[in-house]
């Protein structure tokens, strides 16, 4: 629009332009012809010096005259530059408007994009309002739209063509005003079809009935109708203004024309008679003087005599400068009546725009009513009309163009012409004059003085006169320029202001026509609907036959629903029966318990007599074992209960499923009858489902009741067994006997529950394959897809190839389209340079004339002879001219064949815009459809893995029964890893099938990106191709227009006018040929433009594709990482826990080898404390220490064992990895397998290739073509340059033609080599990628050299294009043999140079341009997605609107039915009663014919006939006013049945609340429906019955109206005798109407009756509504019962729900100490070593402690003894037997042997003991010389626990931590490094003790540093004499050691004691 605006805009000042130039031209007439009259007259000298001096100051003036004109010229040149100047300041301005109007554009899209958006939301309403609508249609269709937008705009450019006179200004203001009104006018119109179309909109929301769409359309036709009349007269009416203003224009033209060449005329006729008068003047001198005087003297009196003519001739100027006055003051007026004018337009033009807006508001409405009917038309793509229409403006705006230009042109040549006319006037005029001063010199000088003075101050008079004149012109010039540009201004803002209506009322047009083609789809649909609704109709008479079936079937279920719920009663009466027998069980248990315990008492009493008999002994563990036997038996039946009340809760379960079974087929049942209305389509499905679900509950009942019987008969046989094993004895055999028995019920369970957990397993199994099945063929299904989508690309490639030709052809178009237009200008530069010469000639040849009219009077024959020669020149220079014009003119013919050709580019761009558009959206299209099926195949996946995690838990939970012993927890978990492994060996597989998907699109991505990447570089290589073809023919045209320009110079010659004209004809030949070759050219594009469509479409799949493998690859990446962490995680996590329990089992030890060494140095205080005399502690808790490091031993020993488990665990693992071994050769399997799948594709992909190859091929063979094209126009070349073989500027055009042909040859050589090139490539990087799964590493290397062989295969094809250009140089050189060698070789190498460096920038431009295309396509991509998913959830909605407006339309249709059904039997019954009022009517006429024959006999057998025939008129007048009235009837009716629809949805919202609660009482209502459907199907057979004779009755009513009309054809002739008899008739007819009255009572009776009926019918539903209340109570107190019992089930359920938790509980600890175990296996490989460490030093250890404990056995150590011994006489008297006990219990006498020795005399024994260790005590050199203190008394009479406690308080106060070494970092004790600072101390202590710790120099590295680094005492609790006992020392090697526990002094010593011991 805008760029029509700027052309509008030039046209306008154009034409203004010519206006004031033509207003100019007329001022300069009018200045010219006052000059000639002024100069007209001569003066007459005598003298010849006084003459040559006048002559002389004639000469001068006439140079200033010259001069001034000049500066005229000069001033008139740069008035032209600065209008040029204006002219190019405006079309910037235009640019700029222009630029603002796309702005404005650009906004107004933005705002067409909102009000689509707003479409979108109104489009869901009107397919609401066409539901509404019901779906009766016309026949009919409307008429198709017309388009009246392009007949407004030829009216512009004729008037903008047509007004060139004076009066073009007052045109234009009217025909604005014209526009102003029809704008208005239409407007208007718009507004009344809006409001029109708005009162539509709104009366279709409110009926929605039939008739008001039948009004709605013929009304629409009629508007049709008169807006095609209107069109008609308003094109009619604009082309008669056409005509009229052609017309006057014309006359206008001749007008001036005749006056300019009456005025030529008259001017002719002055120079002939001048020049009569000079020759004659000529004749006189030379005869005689007198004449010449007397001939002066009459010139003289002639003169005189012309003196009042030139008077009069001065008023007449001065009145025409008068009525240019009055004109100009006209003009200025009607300057402001236009001023006015515009100010009123200024006001019109802002009611305009305030129309403008209101018309907005309303199209925004009517774009609101019209949105749902343009997304159907923009989806038909018709815009088409739109195309051509705009097409067509673009071409009358084109040719309206060239006409202006053609005007203007033809104004200038008749400008320049009339300008040429002027100057030769002038020149003849001044050389008349100085002729005539010449010839008259001699004679009329002394006479013509005074007259000349005279003259001379008129002349000065008038040239003031003229001055004023011209500076009065001028100003009114510039007055006239100002108020032509202000109308420029106001035109061009009302042109802005007039386009936009235009386009809004083009706009509103096009959204009408699209409405009314949306309406006719709109009937088409209702159409269609109308059938479906016939269709459902008949398909819902077979849903009621298919809901009979269903009704029987609910029977048939509730029936076996009774029987099951019959069975469950019987199984709980079992159950309760299973239940007394248990609790019978479990109280003869109780009694044996009581019998056991009184024989055990029995047995404690035997066991106290007889403990010192042997044999008592022997009979008492025989008894034992009797107990432990019994125990256990008394164990075996606790579990026996256990397992029957598991049974029991099993019943209970199976019962509460039963009873959830019961309610699901009630919810079925209540979902069948609800869902009567989907029952139409899904009928059979249903029927096969209910048919499985029937064979599945048989199924479910035979085996539960196998279950049951089995059950039962397992209860029976055990309480036989247990009745049995009840009578018998009391003995062993009894009791081995129950023993076997439960043993067999225990294994006969298991075994039934290991064949329940098998056929589980089995169906697990089967729904796994059948999983697996579906998806395989979910898999089928995508490769079919993917086929498809294949199919699809190569189509998108070839559209794509195609457009690419075309874009390209027109690319070039383009560029000789600017070359014409750069020669067109060149032209015109010519043009304009040859006219300035022309002008430069013209004022040589004034020059010339002058100097001859100086010359003498002899030289005039030359002078003659030069105005011929010159005057021959100016022909020839016409012809010239004229032929020049000629080819102007051909080439503006060529420039507007290359318009049409662009329109008609513009037009296929548009149809391949509209092409790709269509692309996109099947793209996106598929897109959407991929997404779906990635979708279902995820959620397909989801569901495999939902299933595989079932199965997991089953297997878990049925081990978790299995496992019975709760002690080994280790065994337990390492099953339960075995079973998650399993499980996961599943769901390996399947992943395992994806892996292999996802490896196989990888491929598949990795050739297609290779694909794209071929594809890319070959269309660089024909983009390289095309630029170069177009450069070179550039270059040919460029050399042709050199060419031309050459023979236009040789052209200004006369002697080349016939070589001239057969170069016209070769020209013409040359085009022919042209056009020819354009065609051929044109073809070969079309086929280049599908192959590029082709290779789009390859593109675009190949996309897809990629996009698909991304994300198969980034999930299968996902699932490797997770299977890989979670193996990891595993193993770590075993190791972990491993060492966990190693590191825990250490510091057991370390804990116990710490009591050990406690005791120790107790012992060792209570030794000190004692210093001499009898110990203070109990020979009882020395035993208990011995107890404890038993212990110990045994602890050790269960670690040992624990150690072996360990391992056994260890081997487990490595077998595990076995396994996982075996998976990868199963990985290495399918791998292969999916090579084989990478070599069929390769297989397509070589398929692909040779189909690359045959339009390569095709390729050639155009490019062949080509070259013979290119050959032909060569010899044309060489055609010419024979014909111009005189000419050295031609150059041969053959170089070029060989060099195109060479250029177009080595491309198509290259191509092959590539693909072949490039599928070795493809080979290789499969390879690769098969070689990827086993070696990454590889695939970088391999990428690289893929990289260098590129690079390779480039320098290849630049090698070879090279080699190519090498093969054309010797046909250079044949062609070129005159040039030297080393200037080709230098331009070889130069060429070279300058190829490879366009190579590389070219590359790397390329790549570039690809890296931003990959991110526009990848933001596309994104965008795209987004895209999608909003369509996609619009789409949801949609449905979820459309399946809303189906279930409406089918409750209408229901509702539309029952009325007609009504509607039916009210017409029957109506039949009936007429049929029986017919018939009481037929038997009175019958009796009353009787009657009348008996009257009059055979004249009355006559009348009683008339009579017939009357009644029989007016019984057939009567009845069709009856059935007129019936079908008055009937319309109410309908009516009334249209607002009992609206009621009756208000009951059906009503009904969908009670139809909740009516779901409880459906299933007591089926029983009723049985009935009522008999009762349904008896009415039918009625209906059948009562059709029948309504047949019937209408056979008899037609044969009767047959008869009536042959009656009243023979009534018709006998009417004249008939009209006596109408007295008769009239009584006849006064007795009809009372029987009418009568039948109406009879009416009323019935009417009645049926209110009576009503009012029956309402008293039955309010029975029946009691009923239902009734049995809505029962039914609400049975629920009360069921939820109490439901409450029950649900307390059972909670309970067992604990239970369950427990459980689960207990294997969630299990599994986390399997995935404890995984972790910590890894760490297990790092701390074997360790562990392997510590066995050989925990082996050293307990070697050296077997062996100290074996070497002290036997032993006593003397020095403990010894200590003993003195302690016993250092002790008081009181307590020496105390210690007398402690030796004895270690020397291992009896307390009964101690106690007779010390019962004995005392004396003996000390003196025994002392003399037994006479002078020994000498001798030992440790025992402590510490003497004896009175302080001493109080320890001594401590107890030894009070010692024990004193010494842990001592040990505790010293809290020194544990050192923490690393067994690398670990020395003996003798070492001086260790990392204690206490071991100063111990190097002391050994020191001092001696031979404690020089005896043992073998130290244990791992557990000396406790011992050495924490000495339990410190060597100032030693005595004085410094060597302490042996006890106190330093503890040993052999044992680590802890820090001590701080005891509290309030604890008493026993428990503390206690304590120690329990820990």
């Amino acid at each position: 629009m805008a760029s029509w605006l700027g052309g509008l805009g030039s046209g306008l000042g154009q034409s203004l332009g010519q206006v004031g130039g033509s207003l100019s031209s007329l001022t300069g007439q009018i200045s010219s012809f006052t000059k000639d009259i002024l100069l007209e007259g001569t003066e007459e000298v005598g003298d010849a010096p006084a003459e040559l001096q006048v002559s002389n100051s004639r000469l001068r003036e006439i140079e200033s005259t010259h001069a001034t004109q000049r500066l005229e010229n000069e001033r008139l040149k740069k008035v032209c530059s600065d209008l040029e100047e204006k002219h190019e300041a405006a079309e910037l301005q235009i640019k700029q408007l222009s630029i603002e109007y796309r702005n404005q554009l650009q906004q107004r899209e933005v705002e067409i994009s909102h009000l689509k958006a707003r479409q979108n939301a109104l489009q869901e309403q009107l397919q609401k309002l066409q539901t509404a609508a019901q779906s009766a249609q016309l026949g009919a269709g409307v008429l198709p739209p017309t388009t009246t937008s392009a007949s407004f705009v030829p009216v512009v450019r004729h008037h903008s063509s047509g007004f060139q006179g004076d009066d073009m200004d007052f045109g234009d203001v009217i025909w604005s005003q014209q526009e102003i009104n029809r704008l208005s006018n239409e407007v208007s119109r718009l507004e009344s079809e809006v409001d029109h179309w708005m009162q539509i909109a709104q009366s279709s929301r409110v009926r929605g009935t039939d008739n008001a769409d039948q009004s709605e359309i013929c009304k629409l036709q009629n508007i049709i109708k008169e807006l095609k009349q209107n069109l008609s007269q308003e094109i009619d009416e604009h082309q008669h203004k056409l005509s009229v203003l052609q017309d006057a224009h014309r006359q206008k033209l001749a007008e001036i024309s005749r006056r300019h060449r009456e005025e030529l005329s008259e001017y002719e006729e002055r120079i002939e008679e001048l020049e009569n008068q000079l020759q004659q003047g000529g004749a006189g001198i030379e005869i005689c003087d007198h004449s010449k005087i007397s001939d002066l003297q009459k010139n003289i009196q002639i003169l005189q005599s012309e003196k009042p003519e030139d008077t009069q001739t001065m008023k007449e100027l001065e009145d025409k400068v008068k009525n240019l006055n009055q004109k100009l003051s006209s003009v200025e007026n009607e300057n402001k009546i236009l001023l006015n004018e515009g100010e009123l337009v200024k006001v019109e033009n802002s009611q305009i725009t305030q129309e403008y807006e209101r018309l907005k508001s309303e199209v925004i409405k009517l774009q609101n009513y019209v949105a749902e009917q343009e997304t159907i038309l923009k989806e038909e793509g018709k815009k088409l009309p739109l195309m051509t229409s705009s097409e067509e403006e673009v071409l009358r705006l084109q040719q309206a163009l060239l006409d202006a230009e053609k005007e203007i042109m033809r104004l200038n040549t008749l400008n320049q012409e009339e300008l040429q006319k002027k100057l030769a006037n002038l020149q003849h005029k001044d050389e008349d004059i100085t002729s005539a001063s010449t010839e008259d010199q001699n004679l009329e000088l002394n006479q013509l003085r005074q007259e000349l003075e005279r003259k001379e101050h008129e002349l000065k008079e008038s040239i003031i006169e003229r001055a004023t004149l011209t500076a009065e012109l001028e100003e009114l010039d510039k007055q006239n320029q100002e108020t032509m540009q202000h109308m420029i201004t106001l035109k061009e803002q009302l042109s802005k202001q007039h386009t936009e209506p235009d386009s809004t009322i083009n706009q509103l047009k096009l959204d009408i026509n699209f409405e009314r083609r949306k309406v006719s789809e709109v009937e088409v649909e209702k159409m269609e609907m109308s059938k479906e609704l016939e269709t459902q109709k008949l398909k819902m008479n077979h849903c009621t036959f298919a809901l009979n079936d269903l009704h029987m079937s609910n029977q048939q279920l509730q029936h076996n629903i009774k029987d099951l719920q019959e069975q469950l009663k019987k199984s709980q009466d079992c159950n309760l029966n299973n239940k007394k027998e248990i609790a019978e069980l479990k109280q003869n248990l109780k009694q044996k318990e009581e019998e056991l315990s009184v024989s055990q008492n029995e047995l404690t009493k035997i066991m106290n007599q007889e403990s010192n008999s042997n044999y008592q002994d022997l009979s008492l563990k025989e008894r034992e074992a009797e107990i432990a036997k019994l125990n256990e038996d008394i164990s075996e039946n606790k579990q026996l209960n256990q397992n029957l009340e598991r049974s029991v809760c099993d019943l209970k379960i199976e019962n509460g499923k039963l009873l959830t079974v019961c309610e699901e087929l009630k919810q079925q049942l209540h979902e069948a009858f609800a869902e009567k209305n989907k029952v139409s389509l899904e009928k059979d499905t249903i029927l096969e489902a209910l048919k499985m679900e029937k064979g599945q509950l048989e199924t479910e009942l035979s085996q539960t009741k196998t279950q049951l019987l089995e059950q039962a008969k397992k209860y029976e046989q055990t309480t036989e067994d247990l009745s049995n094993a009840r009578n018998m004895n009391t003995t062993a055999l009894q009791l081995e006997h129950e023993c076997l028995v439960k043993c067999n019920q225990e294994r006969d369970f298991e075994i039934a529950e290991l064949k329940r957990s098998i056929e589980q397993m089995e169906a697990d199994h089967e729904e796994t394959k059948e999983m697996l099945t579906t998806s395989l063929g979910g898999q089928k299904q995508l490769t079919e897809l993917i086929k498809e989508k294949e199919v699809f690309v190569e189509k998108f490639k070839n559209r794509a190839l195609e457009l690419q030709q075309e874009l390209e052809e027109y690319v070039k178009d383009s560029k000789k389209h600017e070359i014409l237009r750069q020669n067109l200008e060149e032209k015109d530069k010519s043009l304009a340079a040859m006219k300035e010469e022309n002008n430069h000639l013209k004022e040589e040849i004034e020059r010339l004339k002058d100097q001859q009219s100086r010359s003498p009077p002899v030289a005039e024959p030359k002078t003659l002879d030069i105005i011929t020669e010159l005057e021959t020149e100016i022909t020839q220079l016409h012809v010239i001219k004229n032929n020049l014009e000629e080819e102007i003119k051909l080439h503006k013919k060529t420039i507007e064949d290359q318009s049409q050709k662009t329109v008609q580019l513009q037009q296929s761009l548009q149809e391949h815009k509209r092409e790709i558009g269509e692309s996109k959206f099947q793209y996106e299209q598929m897109n959407v459809m991929h997404e779906k099926l990635f979708l279902e195949k995820d959620e397909e996946i989801k569901s495999l893995q939902r299933t595989i995690e079932q199965i997991k838990t089953q297997l878990h939970n049925e081990r978790h029964v299995f496992q019975t012993d709760s002690s080994d927890l280790f065994q337990e978990t390492k099953a339960q890893s075995l079973n998650g492994e399993n499980g996961n060996e599943k769901h390996d597989l399947s992943k395992s099938e994806i892996e292999r998907l996802v490896k196989g699109i990888k491929e598949r991505e990795r050739e297609i990106k290779l694909l794209n990447e071929k594809n890319v570089f070959l269309t660089q290589q024909i983009d390289h191709l095309s630029k170069d073809q177009v450069g070179k023919l550039t270059q040919i045209i460029q050399e042709k227009d050199l060419e031309i320009q050459a023979l236009h110079a040789s052209i200004s010659s006369s002697s080349y006018r016939q070589d001239v004209l057969y170069l016209q004809q070769q020209l013409q030949a040359y085009a022919m040929e042209r056009e020819q070759v354009l065609a051929v050219l044109s073809e070969k594009t079309r086929e280049n433009s599908q192959l590029k469509t082709e290779y789009h479409k390859i593109m675009d799949m190949v996309a897809t594709k990629e996009a698909a493998l991304m994300k198969l690859q980034e999930e299968n990446q996902k699932l490797s990482n997770r299977f890989e962490s979670n193996s990891q995680d595993m193993f770590r996590e075993t190791v972990q826990n491993l060492s966990r329990i190693i590191r825990e089992k250490d510091i057991e030890i370390d804990a116990l080898s710490q009591k050990c060494q406690t005791l120790l140095t107790v012992l060792q205080t209570s030794n000190i404390g004692t210093d001499s005399g009898s110990g203070g502690f109990n020979s009882n808790q020395f035993e208990e220490l011995l107890q404890e490091r038993d212990k110990l031993k045994q602890q050790v020993k269960k670690m040992e064992e624990w150690k072996q488990q360990v391992m056994t665990t260890v081997q487990n693992m490595q077998h595990e990895s076995a396994h996982l071994q075996e998976e990868l050769h199963k990985l290495q399997a399918q791998i292969s397998v999916d090579s084989d799948n990478n070599s069929k594709l390769q297989m397509d992909y070589n398929g692909l290739i040779q189909s690359y190859e045959q339009n390569e091929k095709k390729m050639k063979s155009f490019s062949q073509e080509l070259a013979q094209v290119q050959n032909r126009i060569g010899q044309l070349h060489n055609t010419k340059d024979l014909l111009l073989g005189k000419l050295d500027m031609v150059a041969p055009p053959l170089l070029m033609a060989s060099s195109v042909s060479q250029a177009s040859d080595i491309p198509s050589s290259t191509s092959p080599e590539i693909v072949s090139d490039a599928s070795k490539l493809l080979q290789q990087e499969l390879d690769q990628l098969k070689n990827m799964l086993q070696e990454k590493d590889v695939t970088i290397r391999t990428l690289k050299e893929n990289n260098q062989r590129l690079s390779d295969s480039m320098a290849a094809t630049s090698e070879l294009e090279r080699k190519g250009q090498k093969d054309t140089d010797p046909e250079m050189k044949q062609i070129k043999g005159k040039c030297d060698v080393f200037q080709k070789s230098l331009r070889e190498k130069d060429l070279l140079i300058k190829s490879k460096s366009d190579q590389l920038l070219s590359v790397s431009e390329n790549l570039s341009n690809k890296e931003n295309e990959n991110e526009l396509l990848k933001q596309a991509v994104t965008n795209l997605k987004e895209r999608n998913l909003i369509l996609e959830m619009d789409i949801c909605k949609l449905k979820e609107e459309n399946e809303e407006i189906v279930a409406r339309c089918r409750e209408k249709e229901t509702e539309f039915r029952a009325l007609q059904e009504t509607n039916m039997q009210f017409s029957m019954m109506l039949k009936e009663r007429e049929f029986e009022s017919h018939s009481m009517k037929e038997k009175a006429l019958a009796f009353e014919k009787l009657l009348k024959e008996k009257e009059q006999g055979k004249m009355g057998e006559l009348n009683h006939l008339l009579n017939e025939v009357k009644s029989m008129q007016e019984k057939a007048v009567s009845f069709q006013q009856e059935r007129d009235q019936v079908m008055l009837a009937l319309k109410q009716k309908q009516m009334e049945s249209s607002a009992l629809q609206n009621e009756v949805q208000h009951l059906r919202d009503k009904e969908q609340r009670l139809n909740q609660e009516l779901e409880r009482l459906r299933n007591h209502l089926l029983e009723m429906e049985d009935s009522y459907t008999q009762e349904a199907l008896a009415a039918e057979d009625r209906e059948t019955k009562l059709r029948k004779k309504v047949m019937v009755l209408e056979e008899k009513l037609v044969s009767s109206s047959t008869a009536v009309e042959h009656a009243s054809h023979q009534a018709s002739l006998q009417v004249e005798s008939l009209q006596e008899q109408l007295n008769l008739v009239s009584r006849q007819r006064d007795e009809t109407l009372l029987q009418l009255t009568m039948s109406q009572d009879q009416v009323k009776q019935y009417a009645l009756s049926l209110a009576n009926l009503q009012m029956v019918l309402e008293q039955f539903q309010q029975e029946e509504k009691a009923m239902y209340s009734a049995e809505l109570e029962k039914h609400q107190k049975q629920t009360a019962e069921w939820k109490k019992k439901a409450e029950k089930l649900e307390e059972r359920v909670e309970s067992l729900q604990e239970s369950l938790e427990e459980a689960n509980a207990a294997l969630d600890a299990a599994s986390r100490l399997t995935e404890q175990l995984d972790l910590k296996e890894e760490q297990i490989e790092d701390l074997r070593k360790q562990g392997e460490l510590k066995q050989e030093m925990l082996e050293d250890a307990q070697n050296k402690l077997m062996n100290l404990i074996n070497s002290t056995e036997g032993k006593v150590d003397k020095v403990l003894m010894r200590n003993l011994f003195i302690g016993h006489f250092h002790t008081p008297k009181n307590k020496r037997h105390e210690v007398l006990r402690l030796m004895g219990s270690i020397l291992g006498i009896k307390k009964e042997e101690l106690d007779q020795l010390l019962s004995e005399d005392q004396k003996g024994v000390t003196r025994w003991v002392t003399g037994w260790l006479g002078g020994g005590g000498a001798g030992s050199k440790s025992v402590p010389s510490t003497p004896i203190r009175p302080t001493n008394q109080s320890v001594f009479s401590s107890s030894f626990s009070e010692l024990f406690v004193k010494f842990l308080e001592t040990e505790s106060r010293p809290n020194l931590p544990l050192p923490t070494l690393s067994v690398h970092d670990m020395k003996p004790l003798g070492a001086t490094g260790i990392c204690n600072p206490n071991s100063t101390r111990s190097s002391s202590l050994t020191e001092t003790t001696g031979s404690g710790t020089s005896r043992r120099p073998d130290v244990n590295p791992f557990l000396a540093p406790r011992s050495a680094a924490v000495p339990l005492i410190t060597p100032t609790s030693l005595g004085a004499g410094g060597s302490g006992h042996l006890l106190m020392k330093p503890i040993s090697d052999a044992l680590p050691t802890f820090t001590p526990l701080p005891v509290l002094p309030d604890a008493s010593a026993g428990a503390v004691l206690k304590d120690l011991l329990k820990q």
